[in-house]
């Protein structure tokens, strides 16, 4: 029995060397240039990393992982895991000043994990080397180009003894919340969440040969959970093919991603809302009639609120290019619960809970709540008073934990907040479970996911929840953008806490804007029967998200307190 990754690996590489593991289209483009990973090329390429981390005593320590996208990255990964070293991947500062935001992330995670080393590709090491003087947490902290690492090191390689408590990597949490934090993710999470990957998605052994093992293609980003854990790690789990390239090539061409999975045919490819809405906009007859989208078995849609408008019109859209309703997989899950903690049922089109009536858009379609599937095996969903820490029943809504063997072990040197967040305890359940922060409800064992705790707006002593006014705002004019309005209260002095909306829309939209937001204001009005301090409407792409596409509330919330915000303005009256 595999104890690991690595284990894994090494069957593969001797039972289907040739085997493609990873295909990168280079420019994004199936018509480029494309470089391959064999099962073969892959072992050799993770065992030279390991074997020079091993020759430097490295094992048990940190290594920060700062690559563009690229199978060199992957190899970086299982070369860590190969060597016994915990690798913590990170966002190479690149670009204008090497982006000043990657730069003081990647410091703040070097320092917290207590990096020993920094893998990377060359241009980011040269990079780092010529910032060296600036940047003193460098100091001490050895770096190499693993492009330079020659193959025949691999030869030195020796096996390490991994146990399924042994740390695999650090997944520092994009921090839609909070200052990133490191789950620290074992060797046992990852095979368990890879198991609860493979059969809620239906990837089975038969599933896999009748699709040639051409199981993904992906664009999401390797350093982020749903990127690494789902497409490149279940792949290499299975032993299977995965054809990947950057996020950015999709951003500039959200068209190349559909094209991708029209020439691969994959069973599994997807993202976060957003991708879906992006796709729609670019939609023209050209490309409908190039695409054949029939073989798509799981479009999954997770990372951020799953919004049933979306689902009905990608649908509706790309049905024409063979696309199936049934194909639609909004899922749930977190980087600390390793990653999967729910998933839709294969084949099966999406369940919708329409509101209740009385409820805030009640009668509206597109505002039904989207299911987000079933616990995989072995993982267990409570929903939980937040406060009593009671049990609640069928239909209510509390706070999501989640058990099982795919909980990571907690917070990395953070003793209090492990405690807060992996400790909590349950009357008449065994075991430990995860706090997720997150608030939902469980109908006929699946869950639907309402929002943040710690978002909820409490004004005049009723919750609100920040996604239903989003919703509402973007339901009541067409000019907002989908997926980019953000809903918060501010302390208002004697009238006390008062809700605030800002939204996204397109800078030709100035002149109308006084009568979008008296649109808003009424509809808000009417839904929620709230009164609301202000409306703003900002540029696109202007509200801070963290990297899997959440909206930052609180980070908008800022924003909005110290005017920096965006902000769309009226043109001048001649």
């Amino acid at each position: 029995m595999a104890r690991s990754l690595v284990d894994l690996l090494t069957a593969h590489a001797s039972n289907h060397p040739e085997r493609t593991a990873y295909r990168h289209l280079v420019t994004g483009d199936c018509d480029g240039e494309i470089q391959e990973l064999t099962y073969d090329r892959l072992a050799t390429r993770s065992r030279a990393v390991a074997a020079w981390l091993q020759e430097r005593g490295l094992a048990g320590s940190r290594a920060m992982l700062l690559y563009p996208p690229g199978p060199e990255f992957i190899c970086a990964y299982l070369g860590c895991l190969s060597a016994g070293v915990v690798a913590v991947p990170g966002v190479p500062p690149q670009g204008r000043a090497q982006n000043h935001r990657a730069l003081t992330r990647m410091k703040r995670l070097v320092a917290d994990a207590d990096a020993r080393v920094i893998l990377g590709g060359r241009d980011v090491i040269t990079a780092l080397d010529g910032m060296a003087g600036h940047l003193p947490e460098l100091d001490g902290i050895a770096r190499v180009a693993t492009e330079d690492i020659p193959d025949d090191a691999a030869a030195a390689w020796r096996e390490p003894e991994l146990t399924a408590d042994s740390v695999a990597f650090l997944q520092y949490t994009s921090g839609s919340t909070s200052a990133p934090r490191g789950v620290v993710v074992t060797h046992g999470n990852l095979l368990d969440n890879e198991r609860v990957i493979t059969e809620r998605m239906g990837h089975t052994p038969g599933t896999i040969a009748e699709y040639g093992h051409e199981l993904f293609v992906s664009w999401l980003p390797v350093y982020h959970d749903m990127g690494l854990i789902g497409p490149v790690l279940n792949t290499v789990y299975l032993g299977a093919t995965a054809t990947l390239f950057s996020p950015l090539h999709f951003l500039q061409r959200p068209n190349r991603w559909l094209t991708a999975v029209s020439r691969y045919r994959p069973h599994t490819s997807g993202g976060p809302n957003f991708a879906y809405e992006l796709c729609l906009k670019h939609a023209d007859p050209e490309l409908l009639d190039g695409l054949d989208l029939s073989s798509w078995k799981v479009a999954f849609n997770g990372a951020e609120p799953v919004r049933a408008a979306t689902l009905r019109r990608f649908a509706d859209t790309f049905g024409r290019a063979g696309f199936r309703r049934e194909a639609l997989y909004p899922c749930y899950g977190l980087a600390e619960a390793t990653l999967m903690v729910t998933g839709g049922t294969v084949d099966t089109p999406p369940t919708l809970l329409a509101a209740a009536d009385g409820a805030p858009n009640a009668g509206e379609a597109d505002a039904a709540a989207v299911g987000c599937g079933r616990p995989g095996p072995g993982v267990t969903v409570a929903i939980v008073h937040p406060e009593w820490h009671k049990e609640l029943p069928e239909g209510e809504i509390g706070e999501i934990w989640v058990g099982g063997a795919s909980v990571a072990k907690g917070y990395w040197r953070n003793a209090l907040a492990t405690r807060e967040s992996f400790r909590a305890q349950l009357p008449d359940r065994e075991g430990r479970f995860l706090r997720t922060g997150d608030l939902g409800l469980l109908r006929d064992g699946e869950l639907f996911v309402t929002g943040r705790l710690k978002d909820l707006i409490v004004i005049d002593g009723r919750n609100h929840y920040p996604q239903d006014l989003e919703l509402t705002a973007e339901l009541a004019h067409p000019a907002l953008r989908p997926g980019c309005t953000a809903a918060f209260s501010v302390d208002a002095g004697a009238e006390g806490e008062q809700p605030v909306l800002v939204a996204e829309t397109a800078p030709d939209t100035a002149g109308a804007s006084q009568k979008i937001t008296d649109v808003i204001r009424s509809a808000l009005g009417e839904a929620h029967g709230l009164s609301v301090r202000d409306v703003v409407l900002v540029r696109p792409g202007t509200i801070p998200k963290t990297s899997s596409g959440k909206i930052q509330r609180r980070a908008t919330r800022a924003a909005y307190l110290d005017g920096t915000l965006a902000v769309v303005t009226a043109p001048a009256v001649p």
